[in-house]
């Protein structure tokens, strides 16, 4: 009786120890193109994953095949010609937040934190630094956010030609290779 009375008392006062589970529902992650040197237009993508464990390591992951422009065949264009989501279904982001930073933010505050880490997109890695907001909303829920927009360049994720051919299709004059990116993440226990 009394492991079972240390077990329950280690779990209700240590829940930073648990790991945190994103809650897709209560997700986001929006980025923007612009294109004709000043349309812009806001995309999503509508099925994300991933968690933070008790070390504080974060893995989060964007299924490329749910990009959502309000344009069906935006859409399915941007699926094979950007992101060629046959061979490359997903891009990955991982990184450390710092666990004990994490630890000490009370229910119901928040803290600014940095945290640098590496997208992998199109088989190109490069590290990505943000500066978001984490929000304890409750002991089991967590919001972190863009405090910035993550600008994502697609030189560096050899996505260029891709860029190329949706503008040709689209029989315009330019579209950015700049893409800034934003993001709500919630996590939950």
């Amino acid at each position: 009786m009394r492991i079972i009375s240390l077990l329950f008392t280690f779990f209700v006062a240590f829940p930073a120890f648990c790991d945190w589970h994103l809650e897709n529902e209560l997700s986001s992650l929006s980025f923007v193109t612009i294109k004709k040197a000043d349309i812009g237009e806001v995309h999503e993508f509508t099925e994300l994953s991933g968690n933070i464990n008790k070390q504080g390591q974060v893995e989060f992951s964007i299924n490329l095949s749910s990009v959502s422009t309000n344009i069906d065949i935006r859409n399915e264009r941007m699926k094979k010609y950007l992101f060629n989501t046959v061979m490359f279904p997903k891009a990955l982001f991982n990184a450390q937040l710092d666990q004990a930073a994490l630890k000490i933010i009370k229910t119901g505050s928040s803290a600014i934190m940095k945290l640098t880490g590496t997208i992998d997109l199109h088989g190109q890695k490069q590290a990505v630094t943000a500066k978001v907001l984490v929000a304890k909303l409750t002991d089991k829920q967590l919001v972190v956010t863009s405090m910035q927009p993550i600008l994502i360049n697609a030189k560096d994720y050899k996505l260029i030609a891709g860029i190329s051919k949706l503008r040709e299709l689209a029989h315009l004059p330019s579209i950015s290779n700049v893409v800034p990116v934003s993001f709500v993440l919630t996590f939950i226990q």
